[in-house]
């Protein structure tokens, strides 16, 4: 095969270097080769692909002085802890190196700024969650659209065994300059849109364009103690880049579905819990829903409609800092209605207890309100 595996790779024998090679001897072996096997010189030549992509690829460790220190020592096996798996196409490569291949075709300021890497486009998903997704997190996997290079040209836009050339047009600088009298006057390429390149037979994958639109299933993991507008970034999820560059980001905004029973202030869950007249006046004991299970709470007596009871640590988790909120349950008051004539005679008689409590005869006269001193005569 021509590919070499990764463990037989001496890079130095690749680019003719001894191991003491200066910097600029690495550099000026790597420019003859790439001269000699450059794509565009030795079109649908396999061999001259795959020695143009070795050499691509040693030039990039031997020339960084870190991966060059970790290839010397560990060789390799070294490099795969770093991440570096070489080029992805000749688009990568061209990209990366792209002073050394200006210099062999001449190419001046205005084609080093056209094929400068660009970041692809970050992406946007909205997703809904429920309250308690939102208050024990979740992973979950969602399916994205995105744009990613086409695997048939790796990213080129042209048909596999051939390459994008110069446009003839602006002779690959991506402006026609005209003169106008005194003025001259430079203006984009219409025949490559700037590009300075033509696809002459394009990818029939992905028609030329180096990407093709596919459904990517992404797995995510949502923190305990989100809320609605918080987001979570996904790196290197985004749009592919342009001329080699990164990736864009993918961007999870949350939308917390609201609950039946509980609502958020913060990180505290709010609930309200009605109980009868009896039960706020003698006090009682109640099972109340918590996001962990049922908890006992006890309301004391005298508890009027609107107090505010607290649980300690059943709320939500703190998403910036330690501990979780508390659970706010506001007593309700409920008053009876469709009594029938005992209920009735019951509470007149709970009345003339009361009255008689708080100041037997001349309590029950001052208990009648004088509204006659409210309102001016």
């Amino acid at each position: 095969m021509l590919r070499q595996n990764m463990e037989d790779k001496d890079y130095y024998k690749i680019l003719g270097a001894s191991r003491g090679a200066s910097e600029d001897e690495i550099k000026k072996n790597y420019r003859k080769i790439a001269m000699q096997y450059h794509p565009d010189r030795n079109p649908g030549n396999k061999e001259a692909e795959e020695k143009f992509k070795l050499a691509s690829e040693a030039y990039e460790v031997l020339r960084d002085p870190e991966k060059k220190e970790i290839y010397d020592r560990y060789g390799i096996e070294g490099l795969k802890g770093t991440g570096f798996t070489g080029f992805r196409g000749f688009e990568d490569i061209f990209s990366t190196f792209g002073d050394i291949f200006e210099d062999f075709f001449g190419f001046g300021t205005t084609h080093r700024r056209r094929t400068r890497a660009r970041s692809g486009a970050d992406l946007r998903y909205d997703m809904k969650i429920s309250f308690y997704e939102a208050a024990f997190g979740k992973e979950t996997e969602i399916e994205i659209p995105k744009n990613v290079l086409c695997e048939v040209c790796s990213g080129t836009g042209a048909k596999p065994g051939t390459y994008p050339t110069h446009c003839p047009n602006c002779k690959g600088t991506g402006q026609v300059t005209r003169s106008q009298g005194f003025f001259t006057i430079s203006t984009t390429c219409g025949q490559c849109r700037g590009e300075g390149n033509i696809i002459p037979n394009p990818c029939k994958e992905c028609r030329g364009h180096g990407k093709v639109r596919k459904t990517k299933n992404i797995q995510i993991k949502i923190p305990p103690g989100v809320d609605t507008g918080s987001k979570l970034r996904i790196r290197g999820e985004g749009e592919e880049g342009e001329k080699g560059g990164p990736p864009g980001d993918l961007f999870v905004f949350l939308y917390v579905e609201p609950h039946d029973f509980f609502s958020r202030e913060g990180d505290d869950v709010i609930c309200q819990v009605p109980i009868s007249f009896p039960q706020a006046a003698l006090g009682t004991e109640l099972e109340i829903p918590t996001l962990n299970g049922k908890k006992n709470l006890t309301v004391p007596k005298g508890t009027e409609s609107g107090d505010i009871l607290k649980i300690k640590g059943e709320g939500f988790t703190k998403l910036r800092g330690y501990g979780r909120g508390d659970q706010i349950v506001q007593i309700i008051v409920k008053t009876p209605k469709n009594l029938t004539k005992r209920q009735e005679e019951i509470l007149h008689q709970f009345e003339e207890l009361g009255k008689k409590r708080e100041g037997g005869e001349e309590g029950r006269q001052d208990s009648q309100p004088n509204w006659k001193k409210f309102f001016k005569s």
